[in-house]
Parts: structure tokens; C-alpha cells; sequence
């Protein structure tokens, strides 16, 4: 409901009590109330739910309309990304945020820091969720207060034309609440463990949830060696279980992304059950390396033998008790992963590789969709990444393949710092410029996101910041680098008091109190010195 809405209903009810709440401003609550749109997690996750349904249909139709997300660790980071995007691009539209797994191990754990190896406390990442969108509904209600506060400047100074434009934006205010992409890693357990988190997930605000088809117990960070991948029937149980979750809550339109680490992954956890030749156990099985045998005497103590192509097979079994795939099978066994996953309840894909590259993408999305025309991919632009070498030996590659002449570059040692100005250089930055376009347009990438950029630009800033401060710079390190910095941009955490609440909890004050309340906005507050 909007502001005039809220009023209309709330001086109601005020007169409806006959004198008991004659001490409640209407105007007041109804303020608080547009203030505090969203009531719980679930009213979120089926409001960004929707958003993201809209995405994906405009994107089927115009693949221009791709969505993009950085990954956070912490509320407060999620709601400054937020507050920037608002500020400089005047809207959240296709802008989303993700709750990166590999965060919550390395900066979130009780352990202290992790690898990516779900061994983190599960909880932490539905408590991220709840914590984020605690920070994205207070920058709605920081933002809304001071257009509040505007507004009751104008009604005291008898300026009606502003006091209707300043409603105007109140009830036309668009909110900080934007998607969350989840990741909930491998599910942290069985089918029934995935269910449980699941539901704590989406119960604090998730309307999308991530799930990889690695081991539970096993699970690798996907740009790490060591992924030991599960047979479809073990995958399709936690995607229903992720399902069943979202509708018991009521979000009918919760999305799943189903995540394959096949192309990296060269190992299984178990064998799967095949029924008849051909069926999705089959298909699982026929990746399986080993040697074809002709009796039992090829058999010793302990392997295991399949049936595979008509054939007796003595797979390849690893002093782990782990299988081995055949080499050379990790795009097959993707594009099968994908099908599935699609045919059995996913929405969208993604896919982990080993380097940024359009062509090998597009290659894999271009497979599935013979079988699924539709799909759509999320993708990971992962700082494991070289961006400039990878780019860059791109470039060269194209070059080379093309009959260029390449002899002024070392492929090997392009990250050099001496081929930055070179032409090499600068193609290689445009194609990575463009790189988050292409991919749309030709790989079938919905969604991009950064898994971890706030994991580098907190060290990034840190360490400029101590090495002027505690070397020749002292205080001026933080005046000239941040402060001064924060002033000339607009950046609203100058005024840090402000953005923690204080005129919030003050206005508050002033609701319950009235004229004895004791405020901190006073003229002795130092955030005045800001403006």
C-alpha cells in the first residue's frame, strides 16, 4: 500500500478506538509501516521470486536483457552494492546479489577461515540471507526517512506543490530488496538434509537456490582439483527436495540453478543403478574408465566389474574407493548433466569451467539446447580467473590462427606488465569489456556474476590504506584516500552515523516521546560538519 493509502486506513482505525490511541500520529505509523514494506522472509522470497521469473522471460525474448550480481560476505557490503547501484544508475533492475558458499567458509565460519569444502556451519547461510536483507529494508528505510524528513520541511514551510511531490516519490519509492542467488553448495548431507536448509533458506528471503552435483562429503571449491561428482538419480533427489521446500512455503515460483562440476571433475563416488541399457544409470556408466575383460579369471580381489556397450568392463577404482571417468568425457558428461537437470525440475544452469571463454561455452549451451531450446545459463566470472592472461592469450591464439604476426609476444609471459599498451593488450580488455555481452548473446548466459570481488577489494583497500597510514602519509592516508574520497563522490557512509540509524531511531523518538524526546541529531553532532 502506499503512503495515502496507509494513512487513510491507520486514521481509521485511530478513530475507530474513541480516544485510546489519541496519543498515535497516524501520519507516523503509516510512515513506519512504508518504511518497513516487507514483513518477513517469505514475503521477499515470493516478491523477488517474481522479479526473476521476469527476467528470464525478458531475456528469452531480447538476450541484451542479461542479469548481473556481485558477490557478499556481510550485510552491510550488500547494502552499500546496493545503495551504489540506486545512486548511480537510478534503478535495481536486472542487478541481483549472491551469496557466494566460498565466502561463508573462508570469512563466516566459527572454525575461523575455511576452504571451500562445505565444512562450515550449514546455518550460516540462511543466517547471511536473513542478514542481508536486514541491510537491504534498513536502506529502505534510511532512504524513505530522509524523503520523510524532506517532506515535513516542506509542510512546515507551507510548500504544499513539494509536500506533493515528495509523496509522489514516497509512494513511487522503488525498494533496495533485490534478488539473492543462494548457494547451498552440495546440500550438506542427503536429500532430506537438503530439504531442511533449504527451507531455512528460503524462509529469510531466498528465491533462488544453487545446488552442484559434487559429493556432499566431498565437495571441492570448482576451481580446485579433487571433484568427485554423483549419479543423476542422487542429484534429481536433492533438486525435488529444493522443489518441495519452496512450495511448502508458498513461493510457487521459487528458482533452481543446477550446478554441474563435471567438465573439472574426474572422479565418481559410486556406480550407478541401471535398469536397461540406454537408461540415465546406463549413459552415467558408459563415462566409467576401464578394461574390458573376456573371463573371470581377469577379475582379482575387490574390482568391480559393469556392463558397458555390451561389453564386460573392470572400471578403474582409486585407492580411495572412488571411480575414475575416461579422459576427455568432462563436456559430454556436462551436457548430459544439464539436460537432466532441466528435464527433472531445474530452471537454469551453470556450468563451472576452467577458464573465461565464450566459444567453449556457447559450444556446451549450444548441445543442450538441441534437447532443452530454452536453456539459460547462470555463470561464474571468477576471480580463480587470470583475466588478463587469459584474454590476452586469446587474443594471441586468434591472431596466431589468423597468420598475424605474434613474433613481438612471449604467450607464456603475456601478463607482463610491458604488454599493457601494447595492441595486444588493449584488444584483450575490450574482449574482456564485452565479455559479459557475448556471452549473453551467444553462450546463453542469463545471469553473470562475481563470486568473491568484495574478498579482493576489502584486502585491496586495506593494504593501501596501511601503507600510507603507517608509513609517511599517517592520517592524511585515510583523509585524502577515503574521507575526502567519500565527500567528493557523494558516498553516503561519510555520514556514518546516519547510515547506522541515528536520524531513524531519533525520528522514532520524537514518535514516542514528542517534544521531551532526547535526540543525538542535535548541533554538537559531528555528522553536521558533513552537511
Amino acid at each position: 500500500m502506499t503512503f495515502r493509502e496507509e494513512l487513510k486506513t491507520l486514521t481509521q482505525l485511530r478513530e475507530a478506538q474513541r480516544g485510546k490511541w489519541d496519543n498515535i500520529d497516524p501520519e507516523s505509523a503509516a510512515r513506519m509501516r512504508v518504511q518497513n514494506r516487507f514483513r518477513t522472509g517469505l514475503d521477499i522470497a515470493r516478491y523477488t521470486a517474481a522479479i526473476m521469473r521476469e527476467d528470464m522471460a525478458a531475456y528469452d525474448a531480447d538476450t541484451a536483457n542479461y542479469t548481473q550480481s556481485l558477490g557478499c560476505w556481510h550485510g552491510f557490503i550488500g547494502q552499500q552494492k546496493l545503495i551504489s547501484i540506486k545512486k548511480h544508475f537510478g534503478n535495481t533492475k536486472r542487478r541481483y546479489l549472491y551469496l557466494s558458499g566460498w565466502m561463508v567458509a573462508a570469512l563466516r565460519s566459527e572454525f575461523g577461515p575455511l576452504p571451500d569444502q562445505s565444512m562450515h556451519e550449514k546455518t550460516s547461510v540462511a543466517s547471511l540471507i536473513e542478514e542481508l536483507y536486514t541491510f537491504l529494508r534498513q536502506a529502505d528505510t534510511w532512504e524513505l526517512n530522509h524523503l520523510f524528513r524532506a517532506r515535513e520541511e516542506a509542510k512546515e514551510a507551507g510548500d504544499s506543490a513539494k509536500v506533493d511531490d515528495l509523496t509522489n516519490q514516497i509512494d513511487n519509492h522503488e525498494t533496495h530488496i533485490v534478488p539473492i542467488i543462494a548457494d547451498i553448495d552440495a546440500g550438506f548431507g542427503n536429500a532430506e538434509a537438503t530439504y531442511l536448509l533449504a527451507k531455512k533458506m528460503i524462509e529469510a528471503g531466498a528465491c533462488c537456490i544453487q545446488l552442484e552435483n559434487q559429493v556432499s562429503d566431498e565437495k571441492q571449491c570448482g576451481h580446485q582439483d579433487g571433484k568427485v561428482t554423483v549419479p543423476h538419480e542422487d542429484f534429481i533427489a536433492k533438486i525435488n527436495a529444493v522443489r518441495y521446500a519452496f512450495l511448502e512455503l508458498g513461493v510457487d515460483d521459487g528458482v533452481i540453478v543446477a550446478r554441474t562440476d563435471s567438465l573439472g571433475a574426474g572422479l565418481t563416488q559410486k556406480i550407478a543403478v541401471t535398469n536397461e541399457p540406454g537408461d540415465l544409470g546406463d549413459q552415467y556408466n558408459s563415462f566409467l574408465d576401464g578394461d574390458e575383460i573376456s573371463s573371470a579369471s581377469d577379475i582379482d580381489n575387490g574390482d568391480v566389474v559393469i556392463k558397458q556397450n555390451g561389453k564386460l568392463v573392470k572400471v578403474k577404482r582409486l585407492a580411495s574407493g572412488l571411480y575414475q571417468f575416461k579422459p576427455g568425457t568432462g563436456e559430454d558428461r556436462v551436457v548430459l548433466d544439464c539436460i537432466t537437470s532441466l528435464q527433472n525440475g531445474a530452471d537454469l544452469l551453470w556450468i563451472e569451467t576452467e577458464k573465461p571463454h565464450v566459444g567453449q561455452i556457447a559450444g556446451m549451451v549450444n548441445r543442450i539446447r538441441e534437447a532443452v531450446p530454452n536453456a539459460k545459463l547462470v555463470y561464474n566470472n571468477s576471480p580463480s580467473f587470470n583475466w588478463t592472461l587469459n584474454f590476452r592469450q586469446q587474443v594471441f591464439d586468434a591472431w596466431e590462427a589468423e597468420g598475424k604476426d605474434v613474433a613481438a609476444y612471449e604467450r607464456a609471459d603475456l601478463m607482463n606488465a610491458r604488454y599493457d599498451d601494447t595492441e595486444l593488450g588493449q584488444l584483450a580488455d575490450e574482449w574482456t569489456r564485452n565479455f559479459q555481452r557475448d556471452a549473453a548473446r551467444e553462450a546463453g548466459i542469463f545471469h553473470h556474476l562475481i563470486t568473491l570481488p568484495t574478498y579482493h577489494t576489502a584486502a585491496l583497500s586495506t593494504d593501501n590504506l596501511a601503507k600510507g597510514y603507517f608509513g609517511d602519509e599517517g592520517m592524511l592516508a585515510y583523509v585524502a584516500g577515503v574521507q575526502r574520497r567519500e565527500i567528493r563522490e557523494g558516498i553516503a557512509t561519510v555520514r556514518h552515523q546516519d547510515m547506522a540509524g541515528s536520524n531513524i531511531g531519533d525520528d522514532h523518538k520524537e514518535f514516542f516521546h514528542g517534544d521531551a524526546a532526547l535526540k543525538a541529531g542535535g548541533k554538537d553532532n559531528t555528522m553536521n560538519q558533513f552537511g
